[in-house]
């Protein structure tokens, strides 16, 4: 074992793992395309493309020189009373991407804080006109981040927060409105709480880390609906869905649904390096514009709008304009659709689903996480089940060969039992 190695697993802290039980974690010497290439010389094939960051696999060259030419020119300058040129021009380009009249953007550096601004945007907007509503409206399987105010909009029963129930600002959480029993059952909890509801908070059309949880565009209509009739604005988190992930550049645009405010992150920068962005509507923005500084947005993320990460954030939107990404992830969801079809008779499978570049196999339950982890490193994959969930998220440049290795693997592991 590398001294870098031995030496730091001594001191680092990793996510979502109990130190104390957890195997030791794989070390990475390179990435390239599709594939993690470990120290050891293993090569995996990425089934998840770094928590769906790396829409354009690794090591893209478009990007890379971008980041280069940035770094030589100004790698970073604080964005509190001066602009730059890649921040402005990439505000620019999300405007004009997104739909009519989202068209004010905020930078952060995570997505969890893009979440915060939104949340924190909603309920100012209500207390600059001397309102006092403080709530956002919720839903059970979803996923906002892990921030305090995100974890509280998170799902307090079956999230991953649950510990933390009664330390985190309570909010009315309902079901989505998939059918008549969900549609009164979410009607009741406006009835009840729509005096203090600031704003209705949601993943459009897939609830990723919940449980990959899909839902049709009938149900963002009837939130759309609802936020109309209380006179609240509609969030979509679109931190996942955006991006092209769900086979269109951002998931409101398949459904046919505008909201108030998106968030977005994750594959913003091609998954080179931190940045998030929180876009408002201009009749929302408008509602922060007034004489007394009081109504001003007081929140300012040090490295928001970050230069080189801006830059990276062009260059993949550039290649989302010359390459046509939105075709290879339709052409990735028919893949999955065959390439998981098996799963649907293997005994412990409750559902198969696929949409755009994402396929989803849902297990009865998962004994031991990690070693049904283990059993895809061992088919030369990097897939990280959550909970009861198998998923394959990959990049949306993966080669064919790369994803039916990906499926084949899933087949295999979930038929023999990990």
């Amino acid at each position: 074992m590398d001294e870098w190695l031995r030496d730091g697993l001594a001191h680092i802290w990793l996510p979502y793992t109990q130190m104390q039980t957890a195997p030791p974690p794989l070390a990475v010497a390179r990435t390239q395309g599709s594939r993690i290439i470990l120290e050891d010389g293993r090569a995996l094939i990425d089934g998840i493309a770094s928590w769906w960051t790396a829409c354009h696999g690794y090591n893209h060259p478009h990007i890379a020189r971008a980041v280069h030419r940035q770094l030589d020119n100004m790698p970073h300058v604080m964005f509190g009373g001066l602009v730059h040129e890649p921040a402005l021009r990439l505000a620019t380009r999300l405007a004009a991407l997104l739909p009519d009249p989202l068209e004010r953007v905020f930078f952060a550096e995570s997505g969890s804080v893009a979440v915060e601004v939104a949340m924190k945007v909603a309920i100012q907007s209500w207390l600059n006109r001397g309102q006092h509503r403080t709530k956002i409206l919720c839903f059970q399987d979803g996923y906002h981040g892990d921030t305090f105010a995100t974890m509280a909009v998170c799902d307090p029963e079956e999230g991953m927060h649950a510990l933390f129930r009664g330390a985190l600002a309570e909010q009315p959480i309902a079901p989505l409105p998939r059918d008549d029993a969900s549609a009164a059952a979410f009607a009741g909890v406006l009835q009840a709480h729509g005096h203090e509801i600031a704003a209705i908070l949601v993943e459009p059309l897939v609830q990723g880390a919940g449980g990959m949880k899909f839902h049709p565009p009938e149900v963002l209509r009837r939130l759309r609906d609802a936020a109309d009739a209380l006179g609240v604005p509609l969030i979509f988190d679109e931190i996942f869905t955006g991006f092209g992930r769900t086979g269109a550049m951002f998931a409101c645009e398949l459904a046919g649904v505008v909201p108030d405010i998106v968030t977005l992150s994750k594959a913003l920068t091609g998954g080179t390096m931190a940045l998030s962005a929180c876009v408002v509507s201009r009749d929302l923005f408008a509602q922060f514009q007034s004489d007394d500084p009081q109504h001003a947005l007081m929140h300012g993320p040090t490295f928001m709008a970050n230069p080189l990460a801006c830059a990276a954030a062009l260059a993949s939107l550039d290649l989302f304009a010359s390459d046509d990404r939105l075709a290879q992830a339709r052409a990735i969801e028919a893949r999955l659709e065959a390439g998981l079809a098996p799963c649907r008779g293997l005994p412990g499978v409750v559902d198969v689903r696929c949409l755009g570049a994402i396929g989803v196999v849902e297990l009865a339950h998962i004994a031991d996480l990690a070693a049904l982890r283990q059993a895809f490193v061992n088919q030369g994959v990097w897939i990280r089940p959550i909970r009861n969930i198998v998923y394959l998220t990959p990049a949306l440049t993966i080669g064919a060969a790369e994803l039916d290795a990906l499926c084949d693997a899933v087949v295999w592991v979930v038929g023999s039992g990990g």
